[in-house]
């Protein structure tokens, strides 16, 4: 009988595994993990054309990810071997190398594990999911996209920025918010933090429920 899993929530611990990647023939996800952040993303097959130019352009912002304390890695359910011919494949015709490991999920057991597999949209192939995980390996954010549209690296790479900003400063990110941008204090939990929120100098008030600040860029 096949292992059965639950799809995994936001806050949820990401679930480990060992797996066979482009840079290990068996590779431990937590210990590659350290204490970095990670992007983990699935694409439908190898050798697929908006998948090409999703791991292209993954493989040109490496190392604005890196700069945040972010690895990548990606995963669909071919071999190790085709994986291999695919990111030679693009190193010729794209003039792009992968620098991120790529899992090769024969068995499926990653992507059933993170919820991967929706048969409605194809009983053989993975959709294109994103998960975000923080170095304490919990989930901060799931991004699905159907079969046929491609991600946007840049709304990545915005999500990131805004998670690492509200764990660093304890304060939310408004509507399409991007570094520079003003952010939006929490409400007060107690009594006595009401008098700043009325009076604080350094707050732009819409309103009670509504507070902007500026951050320390």
């Amino acid at each position: 009988m096949s292992e059965t899993y639950s799809m995994p929530r936001i806050g949820d611990p990401a679930p480990d595994f060992t797996a066979v990647t482009t840079h290990a023939p068996e590779m431990r996800f937590s210990e590659w993990q350290g204490d970095h952040w990670v992007v983990l993303f699935s694409h439908p097959a190898d050798f697929t054309p908006v998948c090409t130019t999703e791991l292209a352009q993954f493989a040109r912002r490496n190392d604005e990810f890196a700069k945040m304390g972010v690895k990548l890695i990606g995963l669909s359910i071919d071999s190790i071997h085709s994986h291999i011919a695919w990111l030679q494949n693009m190193k010729e015709k794209l003039d792009v190398e992968i620098p991120y490991p790529m899992i090769a999920d024969i068995d499926m057991k990653v992507s059933s594990k993170y919820g991967m597999l929706h048969p409605g949209a194809s009983a053989t192939a993975t959709v294109r999911a994103v998960f975000v995980i923080d170095p304490k390996r919990t989930i901060r954010a799931i991004l699905y996209y159907p079969l046929t549209a491609g991600r946007s690296v840049d709304e990545v790479v915005r999500l990131v920025q805004a998670l690492q900003t509200v764990d660093k400063h304890g304060v939310a990110c408004p509507e399409n918010w991007h570094p520079g941008d003003k952010v939006i204090v929490p409400p007060p939990k107690v009594m006595k933090d009401v008098p700043d929120r009325l009076t604080n100098p350094a707050y732009e008030r819409k309103d009670f429920y509504l507070v902007y600040k500026e951050i320390p860029k």
